[in-house]
């Protein structure tokens, strides 16, 4: 462990950044307009001795401050009122922004919670085509949906590398893609990471990229996202896709993380990939993860 923690710590300072190797992240939520309103739900939470915090950069993202007992298995868990989403993971639906009325691909979909976000932010109106390539991952798809009141996503059991075969073309797509992770949502990532594993990914990764472009209608958007710190499987994988399809890296606004790093152990990358944004945990106070808004020309 010791060895595999100090390769990437060390990688981490070739990118200026000094990396604790713990961090204790606090418990976060998401509120589901579609179930409730907010301040109805935080005052009946307030009411059974929960005291939550609002996340200002997050439309409906609070951070609990006390609970007396588990979140996960309270009646408003269960009725579908909130859903527990940790801060930074409620971010790629935010600035992805569908909207009511557009149709919508969710590429790698299960457990479900920005599916639901998703669903949430369009007001169930339009459609979201769910996709999830494992099997038994299908169940709690399928159960936070309904829990979560949604009644515009139809789930397919596909890997997203075939989306060609649904003949459609979508005006938005979430590809918050399979990734080798990172150390604050793991607390045993060290243990078990090389730098193979997330060449694995990197190809994965890949794959499903081109294949998303292909049905993305022109001047659409795609939402690319890891919750990995790695930049093979971030700003290398936009390089690429910016070498191999006709796409542009637009701006995102945030009043939080890290412009995309430009240059990657002394190989410089498109100046474009600055538009991207870079979550460190050390920083942002959330999981390590790296957003970027795709548009198709």
């Amino acid at each position: 462990m010791e060895a595999r923690m100090k390769y990437f710590l060390d990688r981490y300072k070739q990118f200026g950044e000094i990396v604790p190797p713990q961090i204790t992240l606090p418990q976060t939520l998401r509120v589901n307009t579609l179930r409730i309103g907010e301040q109805t739900l935080v005052a009946r939470l307030h009411a059974l001795g929960i005291r939550l915090a609002k996340i200002p950069w997050l439309k409906h993202g609070y951070r609990v401050e006390q609970a007396k007992f588990s979140l996960g298995a309270s009646v408003e868990s269960l009725l579908g009122y909130y859903y527990l989403q940790e801060s930074a993971a409620q971010v790629p639906v935010e600035v992805l922004d569908p909207k009511p009325g557009e149709l919508v691909l969710d590429c790698c979909a299960a457990p479900g919670g920005k599916t639901t976000q998703m669903a949430q932010q369009m007001q169930n109106k339009g459609v979201i085509i769910a996709l999830e390539k494992k099997a038994h991952r299908l169940t709690s798809l399928r159960s936070n949906l309904e829990r979560c009141g949604v009644a515009n996503t139809a789930v397919y059991h596909m890997d997203a590398v075939k989306a060609a075969q649904l003949g459609l073309q979508f005006d938005k797509i979430l590809l918050d893609a399979p990734c080798s992770g990172n150390y604050a949502g793991d607390a045993k990532w060290f243990d078990k990471r090389t730098i193979k594993d997330v060449l694995t990914s990197q190809r994965f990764q890949r794959n499903i990229l081109k294949a998303a472009i292909d049905v993305l209608k022109p001047g659409g958007t795609l939402l690319y996202s890891t919750c990995s710190l790695e930049p093979e499987e971030n700003e290398l994988n936009m390089h690429w896709l910016l070498e191999n399809r006709k796409v542009r890296l637009e701006p995102i606004s945030l009043p939080i993380g890290d412009p995309g790093l430009t240059s990657f152990l002394g190989k410089p990358l498109h100046a474009s990939i600055a538009n991207c944004r870079r979550f460190w945990p050390h920083k942002t106070n959330t999981e390590g993860f790296f957003i970027a808004r795709v548009r198709k020309q």
